[in-house]
């Protein structure tokens, strides 16, 4: 399949570097194909309606949302790439960023790197394909809350359906039984303070929630052939 190299205008050009120095996401047209590929980056805390401390590693919702609003747009862009490396954070932002990749028209691959942990379950799983490292850990546990929680029967009630958002997601994109994730999520045998199961690596694959255990070549292959498959199903 021949693909035409595509020429960047200058000013595209330019909010390219912008994305990449900026908010640490990049555009990459520099494989056999020409396709342009959006990188996106997930890493840290996933950061909501209030601002972290300036020294804690974060992903802002606010950057990511606009930018994969230019991914579905742009008619440079081809497919993306998710690499993630986040120890969960804000429930509303993780699960408003995982719906929106997973909303996206254009193929979407992720790779977990180092931890997907809480609300980057959800988001690990949010493309068309997964793929985790050997040495990478998910943390499946129930949602957290940080400061004074009034124990009324209203609050139970909105955390019950908050947690039922995140399970429903993560069983709708990926392989994983939901009675098998409630188990690995309720789970009080593993973590000695606290509720969950960690899974390393293949565990994660065993289990159904991610699709296979690979690296950054595996997820560019895997993305090419979708970018391919869909570039002809489309002649």
């Amino acid at each position: 399949m021949n693909i035409e190299q595509i020429n960047t205008p200058d000013s595209e050009k330019k909010d390219i570097s912008i994305i990449s120095t900026e908010s640490g996401q990049s555009d990459m047209n520099d494989n056999p194909y020409g396709y342009n590929i959006h990188l996106l980056n997930i890493i840290g805390e996933i950061e909501g309606h209030e601002c972290l401390s300036p020294t804690t590693k974060t992903t802002k919702y606010e950057h990511v949302l606009p930018q994969l609003a230019r991914v579905e747009e742009s008619k440079r862009i081809d497919g993306m790439i998710v690499l993630l490396n986040t120890v969960g954070g804000d429930v509303e932002a993780g699960l408003a960023i995982a719906e929106m990749i997973a909303s996206i028209t254009k193929p979407v691959v992720t790779l977990l790197l180092g931890g997907g942990h809480s609300i980057g379950v959800p988001l690990s799983v949010c493309g068309e394909h997964s793929f985790i490292v050997p040495t990478a850990t998910m943390v499946v546990h129930p949602i957290r809350m940080n400061g004074t929680v009034l124990g009324v029967k209203h609050n139970y009630e909105y955390i019950d359906k908050m947690q039922d958002r995140i399970l429903t997601f993560t069983y709708d994109h990926s392989k994983i039984d939901m009675e098998k994730l409630k188990q690995l999520m309720f789970n009080t045998s593993q973590l000695a303070k606290d509720v969950g199961t960690v899974l390393v690596g293949s565990e994660a694959v065993e289990y159904g929630l991610i699709d296979e255990v690979g690296g950054i070549g595996d997820a560019f292959s895997y993305l090419y052939r979708l970018i391919n498959d869909k570039k002809n199903s489309n002649i």
